[in-house]
């Protein structure tokens, strides 16, 4: 089964036009403002979560291609050990297509005072903004789900204790085996985790934390852990390791992500080159016309993308 990043929230009982009886007032001089509409935004989000990528194909798929494993003793006399590479994996990025649209009557397009049919495509805007960041961050939201996994992935979630190698077996975690909230010890633990983790042959690599992934109601406590000069939470006079050895770059070491849907569930994003990543197949379009039977104004958003991960070592999570 895919990872399925779509939305199901925030629709209505069923479709419809916008008439005049769907905003009598606007019909009236008057009226002060309107509002419930226009909010302030936040900056994207998603591309500090995610990696993004270009894609002119229906789907994309990347292959794990193996190495080498250790070299062998070679006594004297005796010939060299020979190795071989394999495929493994070939996740696919099946790219799905996310829309809106709004139809509004001739009559409430000639009839409303206030502008607030045309302001409309900007509440579309909005919307669309809002999708892409939701559909990135259920890559975490849903990163335990058994039933989540990519197409001719490794069979497993994103995050998990067993991670198929791939060719020549064995297995890697990219979770904690105990769960833990966020505190200077777990995200030590995981930081640990993260540098002990091997190739798919066992080989050791430069596998580094990029940066901290939280939740609005982690936001102080990874603050005080990332921020703080000497260790956080103790009367002990020591240095903060984590702040020291430069391990969490960038910014302050974490950002906050509003669309995650668990507040104790924190991340930890790689430097791993092949992790986590959006593939962009069609930006955000818009569109309008007008129906020539009824006079009616149809205005919509298309947009075309994929979320997932390539390399599970991407990203690592507490577990909780």
């Amino acid at each position: 089964m895919a990872i399925n990043t779509n939305l199901n929230q925030g629709q209505p009982a069923g479709g419809g036009t916008i008439t005049t009886g769907s905003f009598p007032r606007l019909l009236q001089d008057g009226l002060s403002n309107t509002f419930g509409r226009v909010y302030n935004e936040r900056e994207t989000q998603w591309d500090k979560i995610l990696d993004r990528k270009t894609s002119r194909k229906a789907f994309e798929v990347s292959v794990q291609a193996e190495g080498f494993g250790l070299m062998s003793n070679k006594p004297e006399g005796s010939d060299i050990t020979f190795d071989t590479r394999r495929q493994g994996f070939a996740p696919k990025f099946i790219h799905a297509t996310y829309a809106k649209g709004y139809i509004v009557t001739m009559e409430m397009i000639d009839d409303e005072q206030y502008g607030e049919v045309a302001d409309g495509v900007s509440a579309l805007a909005r919307s669309a903004r809002q999708t892409k960041e939701q559909t990135g961050a259920n890559i975490y939201n849903r990163g335990h789900d058994a039933t989540q996994t990519m197409v001719d992935g490794d069979g497993q979630p994103l995050f998990s204790t067993a991670h198929p190698n791939g060719p020549s077996g064995g297995t890697y975690s990219n979770r904690l085996t105990v769960a833990a909230s966020l505190s200077e010890a777990s995200l030590e633990d995981l930081t640990t985790q993260i540098r002990e983790t091997k190739d798919a042959r066992g080989l050791v690599i430069n596998l580094m934390p990029e940066r901290l992934i939280v939740a609005p109601q982690n936001q102080f406590e990874a603050h005080r852990i990332l921020g703080s000069v000497l260790q956080n939470d103790t009367a002990n006079n020591a240095t903060n390791a984590l702040r020291d050895m430069g391990l969490y770059q960038g910014g302050n070491g974490y950002v906050v992500n509003d669309y995650l849907t668990s507040g104790d569930t924190w991340f930890v994003k790689t430097d791993a080159p092949y992790g986590l990543c959006r593939y962009d197949r069609m930006e955000i379009a818009f569109g309008e016309d007008n129906a020539f039977a009824s006079g009616n104004g149809r205005f919509k958003a298309v947009g075309r993308w994929s979320d997932g991960w390539q390399d599970p070592r991407g990203a690592f999570s507490s577990g909780v």
